[in-house]
C-alpha cells in the first residue's frame, strides 16, 4: 500500500480511490476563462486541477484563481523556482516540478522548506524528454534511467526532511511508460500519478491512454491519473472516467454496453446508442447502472443478462429487459424515449 498524501481534501494513496486530474488549457492570466474550464472539469467529476504558472506576470491571476476554484489547484512549474515559491505562498494545494529543470539544489531546498511549512505535496515529475543531463549517458533503458533519476531526487527530498511526495514518470511511448511505472512501484511506497504524456488527439490519445493506464491499473498500480489529450480538458476527464470504470476502479455512474452490430441487425443501432448517450450525458448518480443496447435477440438479453436495464430488437419489435428478463415489448420507433424513461426510474 502506498503512503497517503492530500491535495486539498482529496486523498491520494492509502485506501483512497484513484482520483482524476486534468489541466486548464487557456492562458492563466485570463482568470475568467481559466475558472470556466475548472467549473467544466468539476461538472465532469474531476477531482484535482493543475494550472500552469508560466511566468511572473501570471502570479496575480493564479492567486485569484486559487480563491475561486471549486477544485483543489496544483501549480505546474518549470524552469523558475521563484514561481514555485510564490505559488506556494499564494495557497496552491500542491506543486508539480521537474527537478531536472527547476534550478540549483539550493533553490530546490527553498521549495521543499516552504512546501513543508504549507503542508502541501510536491509531485516529482520526470518525463522521458526532459531527463537531467547527468543521466542521459547512463546505461540501461530509458525507463530504468527515468526511475534512477526519480529515486535520486526522492533521496534528496528525504535528506531534506520532505516526505509529502507524489511521483510520475511519463513518456509518449506506452511500453516505456508502463515499464517505468512497474519499476518505480517496486522501488518505493510513494503514491503514483499515472499518465501517458503528449498522448495525442482524442482518438489516438484515448487508445494509448487506455492501453497504458489500463494495464497499470489492472496490476494495482496508480493512485491518481491524468489523460493528456490534444482536446478540451473536459474530454480528458470523460476518458479517464471510462478507463476507471473499465478497470473496476470507479463503480458509480451510468455504463452503456452495446453490440457491434451485424447482418442480423434491422435497425440503425449506432444512431440509437449515440442518442441515448447524448440524452444521458448530464445525468449523475452515485449508483452503478449498466444499460445494454443490443441489435438483435442473440446478443440481448442473453449476453447482456447482467445489465440493470436494456433493449434488444427483433425484425419488427423492440424488447425492454431487466436483469435478463423481458418486461415490455415496444415499437422500434419508441425505443429511445421508453428506454430513457425506464432508466430514470432507476436513478
Amino acid at each position: 500500500m502506498k503512503r497517503e498524501i492530500f491535495v486539498g481534501s482529496v486523498g491520494i494513496g492509502g485506501n483512497y480511490p484513484v482520483s482524476i486530474q486534468s489541466m486548464t488549457a487557456v492562458p492563466t492570466r485570463d482568470v475568467t476563462a481559466t475558472l470556466n474550464q475548472v467549473e467544466a472539469l468539476k461538472n465532469e467529476e474531476c477531482d484535482i486541477v493543475r494550472v500552469s504558472v508560466p511566468d511572473r506576470e501570471s502570479l496575480p491571476a493564479f492567486a485569484k484563481i486559487l480563491t475561486k476554484s471549486p477544485l483543489p489547484v496544483v501549480a505546474d512549474i518549470h524552469f523558475d523556482a521563484y514561481l514555485a515559491l510564490r505559488a506556494i505562498e499564494a495557497g496552491a494545494r500542491g506543486i508539480r516540478i521537474n527537478p531536472g529543470n527547476i534550478g540549483s539544489k539550493k533553490k530546490l531546498k527553498e521549495i521543499l522548506n516552504l512546501a513543508n511549512q504549507a503542508n502541501i505535496p510536491i509531485r516529482i515529475g520526470v518525463n522521458s524528454g526532459s531527463i537531467e543531463k547527468k543521466y542521459r549517458r547512463e546505461k540501461g533503458s530509458k525507463a530504468e534511467i527515468m526511475v534512477k533519476s526519480v529515486m535520486d531526487n526522492v533521496r534528496f527530498f528525504e535528506d531534506n526532511d520532505f516526505f509529502n511526495i507524489k511521483i510520475s514518470l511519463k513518456s509518449s511511448n506506452v511500453r516505456e511508460t508502463v515499464t517505468a511505472y512497474r519499476l518505480i512501484d517496486k522501488a518505493c511506497d510513494y503514491p503514483l500519478h499515472l499518465g501517458i504524456t503528449e498522448a495525442g488527439t482524442f482518438f489516438s490519445g484515448t487508445v494509448k491512454s487506455a492501453v497504458g493506464l489500463g494495464s497499470l491499473l489492472l496490476d494495482g498500480i496508480g493512485n491518481t491519473i491524468r489523460v493528456s489529450l490534444t482536446e478540451e480538458p473536459a474530454a480528458e476527464v470523460r476518458v479517464a472516467r471510462e478507463i476507471l470504470k473499465a478497470t473496476g476502479h470507479r463503480v458509480r455512474g451510468i455504463e452503456i454496453i452495446s453490440c457491434p452490430t451485424c447482418a442480423r441487425t434491422t435497425i440503425d443501432l449506432i444512431s440509437i446508442v449515440k442518442e441515448v448517450e447524448k440524452k444521458l450525458s448530464g445525468v449523475k448518480t452515485d449508483k452503478r447502472i449498466v444499460i445494454a443496447i443490443m441489435g438483435c435477440e442473440v446478443n440481448g438479453p442473453g449476453e447482456a443478462g447482467e445489465a440493470d436495464i436494456g433493449i434488444a430488437f427483433s425484425k419488427s419489435s423492440g424488447f425492454i429487459f431487466k436483469k435478463g428478463e423481458r418486461v415490455e415489448k415496444i415499437a422500434p420507433r419508441d425505443a429511445v424515449p421508453r428506454l430513457i424513461e425506464s432508466i430514470k426510474d432507476l436513478l
